[in-house]
């Protein structure tokens, strides 16, 4: 009897200009809030945790052109949910474009095979290795919209929206390497633990250093045994941004949905990395 040829298989991973964000469970996730309407049985469809379905949806908001999802209030977990006409035009997109990826890893397999250059099996375990992933909590994308060059570090301010500007700080070796210049679409990391939030008083505006400030309100508090992760809404009902601060912080800060709370960070904190 003759052994079974391993073939090449993958899961589709979408790497655009949106970032390297859409795979098959997001897409299972999108899918499922198309179909029930409501994010907490669309989690259990997938199936995955209610909060990490929302960070998916957070993280995919946060860097498509346009929202895939919408929300509204009310209802035992928040409210409803929603899918887009842009959301589900990119789910018909992924869905034909994985159709002609097993076409094609199928193909591969029958060319490896005859060739004997190879076996699939060795492709399938350099293809795992050179897979990146990013532990940062916050990811958005834009265009670079001004560079402002110091002698040894280069300023990049990045357009998220109309309302909201990102500013980054990074060596000028990493400004050339990346071909940094006006208009270049790039994608933006910040660790949520590199955010601090602030609840200012009325009429005043605190005094602080760091770069970047976006005012938001909370739309979610997740309470953990010692930290809790804060969510905020941003300008323009798109992007939202993800803090993590010890439970104490948030009951001294008086911290609950819908307060208006100042996000703030450094621009050093910011990962950049080009789309092309």
């Amino acid at each position: 009897m003759t052994a079974t040829q391993p073939k090449l298989t993958g899961k589709l991973l979408i790497d655009t200009a949106m970032g390297n964000f859409l795979g098959d469970k997001r897409i299972r996730l999108l899918e499922a809030i198309d179909k029930l309407g409501s994010i907490s049985q669309a989690a259990k469809a997938v199936p995955m945790s209610y909060k990490t379905a929302w960070d998916a949806v957070d993280d995919m908001n946060n860097v498509a052109p346009e929202p895939l999802v919408h929300r509204s209030t009310g209802g035992h977990h928040g409210g409803g949910t929603e899918l887009t006409a842009f959301g589900r035009r990119l789910i018909a997109f992924y869905r034909a474009l994985e159709n002609e990826s097993r076409i094609a890893l199928e193909k591969l397999t029958h060319n490896l095979t005859q060739s004997g250059v190879a076996d699939a099996a060795d492709f399938q375990q350099v293809l795992r290795r050179m897979s990146m992933k990013t532990s940062a909590r916050n990811q958005f994308a834009g265009p670079v919209t001004a560079l402002k060059e110091g002698v040894v570090d280069v300023e990049v301010s990045i357009r998220l929206d109309p309302q909201l500007v990102l500013t980054a700080i990074v060596t000028r070796e990493s400004a050339e390497s990346m071909g940094l210049a006006p208009g270049k679409d790039v994608l933006a990391f910040v660790k949520a633990s590199s955010i601090v939030l602030v609840v200012e008083d009325e009429g005043k505006e605190a005094r602080i250093s760091a770069r970047n400030r976006f005012r938001g309100t909370v739309a979610r508090i997740h309470a953990g045994p010692v930290n809790s992760e804060v969510t905020l809404d941003l300008p323009g009902g798109r992007h939202v941004l993800t803090a993590v601060i010890t439970d104490e912080s948030v009951k001294r800060l008086g911290l609950a949905v819908g307060l208006p709370v100042t996000a703030v960070f450094k621009a050093p904190s910011v990962f950049l990395v080009a789309t092309d």
